[in-house]
């Protein structure tokens, strides 16, 4: 579960292509997107929003974690229970990559950058720029540049969505650059006003998403802190603000009407706080898993106010560098100042099993999975310890019910199928090793397990789960073949 051997993503260029080329193969005549709120209907949106979907599934590292996806899933539909109906459901994905970055597709899909929690201080400045987003989807901002550009198909509106998307998501103007010349040159006729929302189209996110904000209960400086942040940060670092910041308004100024609006607050809701121990729980996974070593390291023994958090960040990072004694100690003393933390015995436990001594990970893990019965991490590796001692029935129950709030985890399937496997059970087995290649991005091993299933799919519901693992196996395959394509140019 929650692999970090994930490969790293596509180049934008590269997704804008693929994009473009697999949406391309299903265009649908001028006329059918000819209307802004009428005939490009809701089932187009639906079909370019999962197309989309499926594409950064197929590209991009996703995390895994469940108590980073639960956490980010919860402030997303904070935010989104302020918006009007809309027609789909929010479906949120955190992204493996470290820009500061949040954007929300056709569809209801809504992708966060684990950037955005690394860089950010609390939780309103990550629920500032969410909203932000969310308001671009409400105020059909897009829907609107289709129809002001008269796009002609469905494959052009890949191209230009593509690019305007993953070009925010390079988080610089060099991504957009880059995003913006290929558009031009493989989709004819796509105009590269299309790239940047307008100065209006901001101005009326920042103000909508703001309502949302506020709607939500979160303090009113959260979306004008994370604005400040991200231009603090870009001036410090030189890295190039992402394109949410970089179009006009300029920053200063939509900062400054920013201040001018919460000034006309009421002093109550301009008192508002935000209890931030969740928030700052998540920062310290993402920091200690996902980010550059040293500097993680260095923040966590500067102090991040919570020295038991601190420890238990610093065991992680030490680990990673399989600095093992270091470690142990490490968890030895955030355990210490925090015996009763279920996330602290969770990662103590984690790491005991994976150095080998069973007898202290499932003490560990099991006090964890008393203290939270929803620690999806706890109770993998205590599947894999019943797993490993022959508990065949009890390993397989708890992977299954990992599986119905994680149903994409490639390490569960994996590790579901090799337990099938060793209990006689092959079909099983090679099913859920089908999935682990599907969902881990490995081509060659899953079609090496689908073909398996093949052959030794006998009775109507073993044929059935064959169906539909071709069926997601052949929508991933749409885009590795491009991708295929690609390599070859």
């Amino acid at each position: 579960m929650i692999s970090l051997s994930r490969r790293h993503a596509k180049s934008p260029a590269i997704l804008i292509l693929i994009f473009a080329l697999t949406l391309g193969q299903i265009a649908a005549p001028a006329q059918a997107l000819a209307g802004l709120f009428g005939d490009f209907t809701l089932k187009d949106e639906k079909e370019l929003g999962k197309k989309y979907y499926t594409l950064i599934k197929a590209t991009y590292p996703i995390v895994e974690d469940p108590e980073i996806v639960r956490y980010i899933k919860d402030v997303v539909n904070r935010v989104a229970e302020t918006l009007p109906p809309q027609p789909f459901p929010v479906t949120t994905t955190v992204v493996r990559n470290n820009a500061i970055n949040a954007f929300a597709t056709p569809g209801g899909y809504v992708y966060v950058f684990t950037g955005l929690i690394t860089e950010f201080e609390n939780e309103a400045e990550l629920a500032g720029v969410i909203a932000h987003e969310l308001a671009h989807v409400t105020q059909r901002h897009v829907a609107k540049r289709i129809a002001q550009q008269q796009v002609t198909s469905l494959g052009m509106l890949a191209g230009v969505l593509a690019g305007m998307l993953i070009g925010q998501a390079s988080g610089g103007d060099s991504g957009r650059a880059a995003s913006q010349a290929l558009i031009i040159g493989s989709m004819a006729g796509a105009q590269s006003s299309m790239l940047n929302y307008s100065r209006i189209d901001e101005r009326e996110a920042d103000q909508v998403g703001m309502n949302y904000l506020l709607e939500a209960g979160y303090p009113p400086t959260g979306m004008m802190d994370g604005f400040k942040k991200i231009r603090r940060k870009q001036y410090l670092s030189g890295r190039s603000i992402p394109a949410y910041l970089s179009t006009h308004p300029a920053v200063d100024e939509r900062i400054g009407y920013l201040e001018d609006r919460i000034a006309g607050l009421s002093t109550d809701i301009k008192a508002r706080t935000e209890t931030e121990n969740r928030f700052q729980r998540i920062k310290t996974l993402a920091l200690a898993r996902y980010t550059d070593i040293d500097g993680a390291l260095s923040t966590f023994r500067t102090g991040t106010g919570n020295p038991a958090l601190d420890f238990m960040g610093t065991g992680i990072i030490l680990s990673r560098q399989n600095n093992i004694p270091e470690a142990a100690q490490a968890f030895d003393s955030a355990l210490r100042l925090a015996p009763n933390d279920p996330l602290i015995l969770r990662e103590t436990g984690r790491f005991h099993y994976l150095q080998g001594d069973v007898s202290k990970a499932a003490s560990y893990l099991t006090k964890a999975m008393l203290l939270n019965s929803d620690d999806l991490m706890a109770l993998f590796f205590m599947a894999r310890l019943q797993a490993d001692k022959g508990e065949i029935n009890r390993a397989v129950g708890y992977y299954n019910r990992i599986l119905e709030t994680l149903p994409e985890d490639p390490e569960v399937h994996f590790y579901l199928g090799r337990t099938m496997g060793r209990s006689g059970n092959d079909f099983d087995g090679h099913l859920h090793l089908a999935y682990w290649g599907i969902y881990s991005l490995n081509k060659k091993k899953a079609i090496f397990h689908k073909e398996k299933v093949q052959a030794l799919a006998e009775t109507e519901e073993q044929k059935a789960a064959f169906e539909t693992l071709t069926k997601i196996f052949d929508e991933r395959d749409e885009f590795w073949k491009e991708m295929g394509k690609g390599k070859k140019k």
